[in-house]
């Protein structure tokens, strides 16, 4: 399977993007400028590369979103897992918990969500 993955630079734009779309491309490069320090070129050229890649699309110079960001969350997550744990969650969750604790809370909204993902035989 092909996973939708972003280089950090690209991830970061994409947070500008999802966070302001639709935005005129022009607002984009002021809004990269003052939240990533790119230049003018840097975010036109990342327009361009997003856009062929289908993650944003650029029409009439308004940037909107193709691919949102809990897409792209779910599977550069999934990936990671896969790649590092093998696909794993127990593994993952072993690892990334170390020797932190949780508040009840946190383990209360886990369970939730693992009843909620749950196989239903």
């Amino acid at each position: 399977m092909e996973y939708l993955k972003l280089c950090d630079s690209d991830y970061r734009f994409m947070q500008v993007v999802w966070k302001n779309a639709p935005v005129n491309s022009g607002e984009l490069v002021r809004l990269c400028q003052e939240e990533l320090g790119w230049k003018k070129s840097t975010t036109y050229t990342t327009i361009k590369k997003l856009c062929q890649k289908g993650y944003i699309e650029n029409t009439n110079a308004t940037v909107t979103v193709r691919i949102s960001r809990e897409r792209v969350q779910a599977e550069e997550s999934e990936y990671f897992v896969e790649r590092t744990f093998g696909g794993s969650l127990p593994q993952f969750l072993a690892a990334f918990l170390g020797e932190k604790t949780i508040s009840e809370k946190e383990a209360e909204k886990i369970k939730a969500m693992i009843d909620e993902h749950r196989n239903r035989e």
